[in-house]
């Protein structure tokens, strides 16, 4: 394969930080079109090829813990008998991009492997804990995990029609509606063991938890009895609106991460949260028809754009070095949003460059993804969650371009 040439950067590189508070106040330019490979890029079979890498190095197959994966390859003293909620989430993601596209993955018996993390404490509501031990959950639950979950639940429900996901999913409405409460005027914590804790950093009511359940509410929306969309509709309203209200940032568009419990905003800017936001705008626009969902969701993405992209590290236009898993749900975003806002195809364009370049640049030689996809350092390759990320944009990016298995 020939590699895809990247133009460089005439300015010097800028460095790239989360948080943002320190950055220059910056337009990129238009994005880069993309250069002309040896050969196209089947974006389906470089999908495939990830989810076996994944499965050769992760997969458990044998004891407790057969079918499920492990948090790190090779695996580190201290870990788990098998990775948190969060990566395996991660994984089933992209499997169903696969399945999506025609490839038998035993995508059905891996949704059903979620159930493994399930746990109901005592006079609690149930929901996902972040750990199992091949058979039960246990371990914290994140109110954004379990609502990753849904979304699967109701992605699952969609490719393979069974009513069993949707009945799972039910449970999911439920644990958030347990988790609301009228702090700060609304909204969710990030988890139901550090709830109002001053001084406690993870006591905080983020965008992750209150974008999530609102995705997850809009997407189970589409599939709920009648009977429920009412309830449905008006939470996933009410975390939409507390987060538009506290977490946003008027100046861009893009959202804060939290809101502590002693009342602070943690201004810390990451790609997913804007993203998810994106997303539910777009939903709640076609839902509902009221234009302002529509009109906020445009606003950041041209926010996130111009917050995200830089020249990093040696390249024209790179998105953020770090957190792939957190970029690829921008994507979903501006995918979400094209049919309305065409400049987002632009914003794809440019993630498909920063793609094509991070597999020819930011591998192992056994093939696992770096962290970083400009390919400057490898931190962060042996974690799952990394391959899942790549896994997931390679399949996301196969089904944008409507590619299917049997293309040559």
């Amino acid at each position: 394969m020939k590699k895809i040439k990247t133009i460089l950067a005439i300015l010097p590189a800028l460095l790239f930080s989360c948080a943002g508070d320190d950055v220059e106040k910056y337009i990129p330019p238009t994005p880069i079109a993309p250069s002309e490979p040896g050969e196209e890029v089947v974006y389906h079979k470089r999908a495939k090829e990830q989810f076996d890498l994944i499965n050769q190095c992760y997969r458990n197959n044998s004891g407790a813990t057969e079918g499920l994966y492990n948090e790190n390859y090779p695996k580190k003293d201290g870990d788990n008998s098998a990775s948190f909620l969060w990566p395996y989430d991660g994984l089933v993601s992209g499997a169903a991009a696969l399945h999506a596209l025609g490839y038998d993955v035993n995508y059905a018996d891996m949704v059903d492997r979620f159930e493994v993390y399930y746990r109901t404490p005592s006079g609690t509501v149930g929901g996902y804990g972040s750990q199992t031990n091949g058979t039960t959950g246990s371990g914290t639950r994140f109110y954004d995990d379990n609502s990753i979950v849904g979304i699967e639940l109701v992605e699952a429900f969609n490719l393979l029609n069974n009513q069993d996901y949707v009945t799972k999913a039910k449970r999911i409405v439920e644990f958030l509606q347990a988790g609301e409460d009228d702090t700060f005027g609304g909204g969710l914590w990030w988890n139901e063991d550090q709830k109002g804790q001053q001084g406690v950093g993870d006591s905080n009511k983020p965008t992750c938890a209150n974008g999530y359940a609102t995705l997850f509410l809009l997407e189970y929306y589409s599939v709920c009895p009648q009977e429920e969309k009412a309830d449905v509709l008006a939470l996933a309203k009410r975390l939409y609106a507390w987060t538009l209200t506290n977490l946003r940032d008027p100046e861009d568009g893009c959202y804060w991460n939290d809101k502590q419990a002693d009342g602070s905003i943690n201004k810390t800017k990451w790609t997913y949260n804007t993203g998810v936001m994106i997303s539910n705008g777009v939903r709640l626009y076609k839902i509902t028809g009221e234009q302002t969902y529509l009109d906020s969701a445009i606003a950041s993405s041209e926010g996130a754009y111009n917050y995200f992209v830089r020249p990093l590290n040696g390249l024209a236009l790179a998105y953020p070095d770090h957190d792939p898993w957190f970029t690829t749900k921008l994507i979903r975003a501006f995918i979400d949003i094209e049919p309305y806002y065409k400049n987002a195809g632009n914003y794809i364009k440019t993630f498909i460059n920063f793609l094509d370049y991070a597999y020819e640049n930011a591998r192992l030689s056994n093939g696992l993804f770096y962290e970083d996809w400009t390919g400057a350092t490898p931190k962060r390759a042996e974690q799952l969650l990394m391959q899942d990320a790549a896994l997931e944009s390679l399949g996301m990016i196969a089904l944008y371009k409507g590619e299917t298995v049997t293309e040559e």
